[in-house]
């Protein structure tokens, strides 16, 4: 047999290290887990491992988490191991299935799972690629489910970007999966060097860049701090060019031509809003801006028509071809989730070829398409998550600019960072040095897996195996760390407490007659806004800075603390060790109350300096007692407390601690049984329907099943109901209206049915079902009755490629729905069909 480690040095390369370790794990049959940064070679692993399976007569599964990569990976392996060998399995294309090799996605597999699918029986490899993903709160546990259920004998190569737990991520895996072996590549095939893009307005507008870091360190670079520090304001005072800032964040077309002129491209150019990539890239091409000569040019004409040619002279009217070729011509595109396939394939396809050479981008990009640059710029290190802005994790970070610097090309990529004036550069420094953040569960039990446990599993053990998640494995560990501390906590307060006993006097009334006597109310009654407090807090220093004082004998302090959180406080609730810093200048407005402005005070006590020696409340009490070591006993006094409230406060959180997931799933199963679908631990007819509906929908939409919701609908209007379950809307879009009267009757009893349920969710202590949406509903009706993608956004092409996605899961969907229930196979089917075309059809080739 072939192995992994022989299979590497068949390459005509030299592997790394990591691949070698990784190899030689897979040989010994061992599941592996490699964390290691964009582009170092991961997939190398990956092929090791699938050409190993194949020796050995077994099959090989690769799995990814999106139809994009899945139609990518399909296409680089029947290259390299001919088109009869590989197989692709997603919601949008079943060929070759019982192939050798098979690339699917997440779900399918774990589909495939549950149903016992004869087809996994001889694969002796899966590789779950991106497994980093398990975090993604909609779609991460499928890749718990599968770790956690998937036969045993089948080891895994789990590959992910760089995360800061790997070895929790590795222990759990063990636990579930018997030897693992854990290989971390921390080193960048191609070394980044992190700037930063600032504007000068008192030199005529340049730019300038300069390094985030001093030399090699992590320390920020201490000439950038100086020269952004903000000035002392005074009256009347104002720079060459006018009073206002000095600095500031340089526009759009002049970082594009900066980066041109200094060599600096191919580059992606990361802006977190569509239509922000969409407007940046037409400016470029309106403004002249040309990166291309006649012959590329001719190149990309020649490729984007083969790449769209399956599409009509319509539909390319309606997606705005020529603007779109114009802008390619000239070496610039847009790159977004919104962009119909073709469209972004094609990008991919000229970036990668070296004929696009600035790409404008939203965060998608990150996940696993191939297009390495030699710069990557991000234009904000915050984003909108649909309630608030919040800055990027640093793995955030790293993940966008992994992609900075080809390997055997570039010495070192360029990640760019443009100047905020709302985030100081000691933050940014922060996220940029530390590389990663700690990899977390979303794993919850839900209606669908809730089914197939019962299916597949005694009581006993499915409760033991949803117990396995890595949700509560990462809560075990937390609550034995807690345990740990808080018992290390209350042996050093038993030390305090006999070192502040004193037979000489009351210690404790000592303190507490100065803490009333009014040391630390005349300390809060001095302070203003502005002044910079800091005491002790479960174990670290905590800084917070004044933004008001109340009045009154006894006054409260309105807090914001570097963590960005506002905090009220009264002289009895301020620790005895708090010190006063000195004075951080407020931003205006004057706007405590909202999340911006304390983010943004957070951020500038990042970076600010204490101007003097701390001040600390002045000491009421004396040593006018006998005792020699009265101070001594003073101070331990002053431990013990604030060892007590540290103690209370892990005692609180060892309280608050989940109880675990088997409560959540006994609630669940209590439902189902109340709704027909399980009959103590067996399945009804219902249950065994439910097991094959996957959709964040899963009960809503078998229970309108059930209820006859689909029943004599035409076929656009089975298309339209199924789209409620399939759509979610962006941001504050509104909801639309159903297309036929009959429709909107059945709609009514959808959301009686959704109202009953979340009711009785509320009941149980069960997450509530979100509402089915209309808003995609006429779109969907229209597209099945057969009207035209003109017909339907007229000259506006803003949308069309949100209407592909979501007809292509409203067809996954329906497909569902023909496989599962017999009695709507022919509706359902036709209702798929009719939307499977044109545009919508293109999307679903490979």
């Amino acid at each position: 047999m072939s192995g992994a480690v022989s299979f590497l040095h068949s390459l005509p390369f030299e592997p790394d290290g990591f691949q070698a370790e990784a190899a030689g794990a897979i040989d010994r049959g061992e599941t592996v887990v490699v964390t290691a940064p964009t582009g170092s070679g991961k997939t190398a692993v990956a092929e090791a491992a699938i050409a190993r399976a194949l020796s050995s007569g077994a099959r090989a599964v690769y799995t990814t988490p999106l139809k994009a990569l899945s139609n990518q990976k399909f296409s680089d392996f029947r290259a390299a191991h001919g088109e009869n060998r590989v197989g692709l399995l997603t919601g949008d294309n079943s060929i070759n299935g019982t192939a050798p090799i098979v690339v699917m996605t997440t779900e399918v597999l774990r589909n495939m799972m549950y149903a016992e699918s004869p087809d996994l029986a001889d694969v002796g490899t899966v590789v779950l690629d991106e497994v980093h993903y398990l975090q993604d709160p909609v779609r991460g546990p499928v890749w718990e489910e599968i770790i956690v259920h998937l036969d045993r004998s089948i080891p895994l190569v789990c590959l992910s970007a760089t995360v800061a737990n790997p070895g929790e991520l590795a222990d759990w895996i063990r636990s579930r999966r018997g030897p693992t072996h854990l290989v971390v590549e921390r080193e960048r095939p191609v070394p980044l060097e992190s700037t930063y893009l600032v504007r000068d307005r008192w030199e005529s507008g340049a730019l300038r860049l300069m390094p985030i870091f001093e030399g090699t360190t992590a320390r920020p670079n201490g000439r950038l701090v100086r020269m952004l520090r903000p000035p002392r304001r005074r009256p009347g005072r104002m720079g060459p060019a006018g009073p206002g800032r000095r600095y500031t964040t340089p526009r759009r077309f002049e970082t594009a031509e900066f980066l041109a002129g200094r060599g600096m491209l191919p580059a992606i150019y990361f802006i977190f809003s569509r239509c922000g990539c969409e407007q940046a890239a037409a400016t470029m091409v309106e403004r002249g801006l040309r990166l291309t000569d006649r012959e590329e040019a001719n190149e990309i004409r020649a490729e984007a028509a083969e790449r769209t040619a399956h599409l009509s002279p319509s539909d390319l009217h309606v997606l705005a071809y020529d603007r779109w070729l114009a802008g390619l011509e000239a070496g610039i595109a847009p790159h977004h989730a919104g962009m119909v396939p073709a469209f972004k394939e094609t990008v991919e396809r000229l970036f990668s070829r070296g004929l696009v050479k600035l790409v404008f981008a939203t965060e998608t990009l990150a996940l696993g398409i191939n297009m390495p640059a030699k710069t990557v710029v991000l234009e904000h290190l915050s984003k909108f998550t649909g309630e608030s802005h919040e800055l990027l994790l640093p793995g955030d970070y790293t993940q966008l600019t992994g992609r900075a610097g080809r390997r055997g090309i570039d010495e070192s990529g360029t990640a760019v960072v443009l100047h905020s004036p709302y985030v100081p550069v000691d933050r940014v420094s922060a996220i940029a040095a530390a590389g990663s953040h700690p990899l977390t569960s979303s794993f919850r039990p839900t209606y669908n897996m809730a089914v197939n446990l019962v299916a597949r599993y005694e009581r006993s053990t499915a409760e033991e195996l949803l117990d396995a998640s890595f949700a509560q494995y990462r809560a075990r560990r937390t609550r034995t760390e807690l345990a740990e501390t808080l018992a290390e906590e209350l042996a050093r307060l038993d030390v305090e407490r006999e070192r502040a006993r004193c037979e000489h006097g009351d210690v404790a009334g000592a303190l507490d007659a100065d803490k009333a006597g009014g040391a630390l109310l005349e300390f809060i009654s001095a302070t203003s806004a502005g002044d910079v407090l800091e005491w002790v807090e479960r174990g670290r220093s905590r800084r917070n800075v004044v933004v008001a004082r109340g009045h009154g004998a006894r006054p409260r302090l309105l807090c914001v603390g570097d963590d960005g959180e506002l905090r009220r406080l009264a002289p009895e609730r301020l620790p005895d060790d708090v010190v006063r810093l000195g004075r951080l200048d407020l931003p205006a407005p004057y706007r405590p109350r909202e999340v911006a402005y304390r983010q943004q005070v957070a951020a500038r006590l990042a970076s600010w300096r204490p101007e003097r020696d701390p001040e600390r409340p002045a000491p009421a009490v004396d040593g006018a007692t006998p005792c020699p070591r009265w101070s001594e006993h003073l101070e331990a006094a002053r431990r013990a407390g604030r060892l007590e409230r540290r103690v209370e406060s892990l005692r609180r959180r060892l309280g608050a601690e989940a109880p675990g997931l088997v409560p959540r799933l006994r609630a669940i199963l209590r439902l189902l049984q109340g709704w027909g679908y399980t009959r103590d631990w067996a399945l009804t007819a219902r249950g065994e329907r439910l097991r094959v509906i996957y959709n964040e929908l899963d009960l809503l939409l078998a229970e309108t099943i059930e209820s006859g919701g689909f029943d004599g609908l035409e076929v656009p209007e089975v298309a339209a109901l199924a789209s409620a379950f399939a759509f979610t809307p962006r941001g504050g879009a509104e909801g639309g209206r159903w297309p036929t009267s009959v429709l909107a009757e059945r709609a009514d009893r959808v959301a009686a049915t959704w109202m009953r349920l979340t009711a009785e969710e509320r009941k149980l202590g069960i997450p509530q079902t979100r509402q089915p949406e209309a808003g995609f509903a006429e779109r969907a009706y229209r597209w099945a009755a057969g009207s035209s993608l003109e017909e339907m956004f007229g000259d506006d092409e803003e949308g069309v490629g949100d209407f592909v996605r979501t007809c292509r899961q409203t067809i996954d969907l329906l497909r569902q729905i023909r496989d599962a229930v017999p009695d709507l196979s022919v509706a359902a089917g036709r209702a798929a069909l009719a939307l499977d075309r044109g545009v919508v059809a293109a999307a679903g080739a490979v």
